[in-house]
């Protein structure tokens, strides 16, 4: 018997892996995040599977689940959204599941700061301006450690994709004007790749009010950083000076 920690990815059933849709198909027992696993998903999970919707359950109730399967043999499907290794309360099941002598396994998904970047159609970094990309949330019912803090944060100028913070976007950019300026690029994704999604762009100045206007939900991400800009300079990798081991490097004419 095992358990299969599956990334249910953003939204898009298309974007599951070759692997989770196998098993999605194949399962007879399902734990789902029900509250973040898009509809589209579900209709994958084998129409037979027992479903269990996480978004009602304890942790010791998950684990039940998990305990009932394990003396009956049954493989189960942990399905959370996005990809498991963010945000995804994995650790504490795991230990868990090391206690009952259970062994089991993470299929990867893709993450919402990457179908974001896809929806927004650009980079989340750039040479020179930002070669370092920060995944955070900003303080909430959980709290951030210190060292942490937005604030803390900001100062590296990295670009910035921030989790579970869909209704703090004016308070997220009034923290972060002093460091990135208000006419830094940011951006709010809702529901990115679901039929539904939103994406609002702006800069720091006045990504609050476009997003209120939109309509924007708490599942939203927010992306902030000068490599959402278009108008950078050209990277090196491509220039006909640029030679490296696949390449020689050409004179300029």
């Amino acid at each position: 018997m095992k358990v299969y920690f599956i990334g249910a990815g953003p939204g898009d059933p298309e974007l599951l892996t070759l692997k989770a849709r196998r098993l999605l198909g194949d399962c007879r027992v399902c734990v789902f995040a029900g509250s973040l696993v898009s509809p589209g998903v579900m209709t994958l999970v084998n129409p037979g599977a027992e479903l269990h919707d996480s978004a009602k359950m304890s942790l010791e109730e998950i684990t039940a689940v998990f305990r009932d399967a394990q003396e009956r043999g049954i493989d189960v499907v942990r399905l959370h959204s996005g990809d498991p290794s963010l945000y995804g309360a994995t650790r504490e099941q795991m230990n868990r599941l090391d206690r009952l002598g259970v062994d089991y396994e993470v299929v990867p998904g893709v993450s919402a700061f990457q179908a974001a970047a896809a929806a927004l159609k650009t980079e989340l970094t750039a040479p020179e301006v930002a070669q370092t990309v920060i995944l955070t949330r900003t303080s909430g019912r959980t709290p951030l450690p210190a060292k942490q803090q937005l604030e803390r944060l900001a100062e590296a100028g990295a670009t910035l994709c921030i989790f579970l913070s869909g209704t703090k976007v004016e308070e997220t950019a009034a923290t972060l004007v002093p460091y990135y300026g208000p006419d830094c690029p940011a951006a709010v994704v809702y529901h990115a790749s679901w039929p539904d999604e939103k994406v609002v762009e702006g800069t720091l100045a006045d990504i609050a009010d476009k997003a209120r206007r939109a309509g924007t939900g708490q599942t939203s991400i927010i992306i902030v950083g000068r490599a959402l800009a278009r108008d950078l300079p050209d990277s090196r990798l491509y220039a006909p000076t640029f030679g490296h081991q696949h390449r020689k490097a050409r004179e300029e004419p």
